[in-house]
This record gives structure tokens, sequence and C-alpha cells, in this order.
């Protein structure tokens, strides 16, 4: 008896509480609670949810993967990571030779958070599908090729890219200022433009699909 007694004046003076409280309370006391709410639930799925860590793959296990591919993309895979010079023109001579296979070319820059966040994306979708698609980046716009260099041995791919210090090239191949762009040519030449970072490889793959190998 003593206990339920307890519960009905514990009751009644939460009510009286609530009862003395302004609407303007009330409505930031229910906006605290939806945001307590909302931050247990991030941290439990945060905790429970599990590891999404890509595969990282060594230098000799990325040629391994992409042994007996045709001799244009052999070729870019033996310049794997490496900073290409020449600009504009030699871009436009690399993918000349390149025409009649499916290309995907990639511009990006050193100080660019977006790139740095997508670059994992186009670590596993080269390799996966590098036998038969062309990877080629762009790194329009860097004022240091130190920094780029950095960023690419950072973020080791199976591909070249082409130093743009200018933005000059990164500007005629993509037509924008935006970075990073994403580029896909298929067999015939036609092309469609990506603006924007992929959030992951099987986005990039859906699209390599989407509108390189197709047509």
């Amino acid at each position: 008896m003593h206990v339920a007694l307890k519960g009905v004046r514990s009751t009644m003076e939460l009510s009286a509480t609530l009862s003395a409280m302004t609407p303007a309370r009330l409505l930031i006391a229910a906006a605290a609670l939806g945001l307590l709410a909302l931050l247990v639930v991030g941290l439990t799925e945060l905790h429970s949810s599990p590891s999404s860590s890509p595969e990282k793959l060594t230098r000799a296990q990325t040629r391994e993967r992409l042994r007996g591919s045709p001799a244009e993309l052999a070729a870019l895979h033996d310049q794997a990571g490496e900073l290409l010079g020449g600009g504009l023109n030699a871009l436009r001579a690399r993918l000349r030779a390149l025409r009649g296979e499916p290309v995907v070319l990639n511009k990006w820059a050193s100080w660019c958070g977006p790139c740095r966040a997508e670059f994992g994306a186009f670590q596993r979708a080269s390799v996966a599908m590098g036998r038969r698609v062309a990877f080629v980046g762009v790194d329009s716009g860097d004022t240091s090729r130190a920094d780029a260099s950095a960023f690419l041995r950072s973020f080791p791919v199976s591909y070249p890219s082409y130093y743009d210090q200018s933005g000059r090239a990164g500007l005629a191949l993509t037509d924008s200022t935006f970075t990073p762009v994403t580029v896909f040519y298929n067999r015939a030449g036609a092309r469609y433009i990506h603006q924007g970072p992929y959030p992951s490889a099987a986005k990039l793959e859906a699209d390599v699909h989407r509108y390189a190998l197709a047509g």
C-alpha cells in the first residue's frame, strides 16, 4: 500500500511540474528528449554495424588480377600510380589511342576532400573492371606536383594520372570547373559526365556498366 501511494504521489508531482511549465519550456524539453533519443539510436547503430574497411591490395596482387588485359589497357597498368606530364595534348593523345575501348576518366586534385573520399571506390573498381575498361586520371588544378604525387602514394590506383596544373585539361574534357568529375566513354565514343564524388565502388561500377560498357 505504501509503495502504491508513493507511485501515485510521484505521478501527481510530475503532473504538477509539467502543468507549471510554460509552453515554451515544454517545447524545449521535448526537443531535448528527441535529440537525446536520436543520439542513443545513432551510437547504437555505430557500435552494432559491421566493419566496411575495403580490401587493400599490394602492387603485386593488383598486377596479378589484371594479368591478361588487352595491350592498351596493360600499358595503363604498367604506369599504375604515375603522374604523367604533357597536359591536355598528351591526355588527348592517350584517349585517341584508347578509341574503341570503354574509358573512365576521373578528374581529381590532392586538395579536394570529396576526391579523397571517392578514391577508394576507384581503387577497387579499376581492379575489378580493369581488364575490360580503361581508367585514366587527370590531376586538375593542383599547384603542387609534390602534393599530387604524395596523394597517389597514399591512394594507389592501377592506372596513371596526367598532371594538369592550370586546370585547362580538366575543363576541356569535363566541361566543368568542379572537382571531382568522372567522364565515361563507350566504345562508340559517346560521352556521359558525372558531377561529384562516388560514395561506393558498387555505385561507380553500376555507372561503368551503364555508360561505358553499354552501347
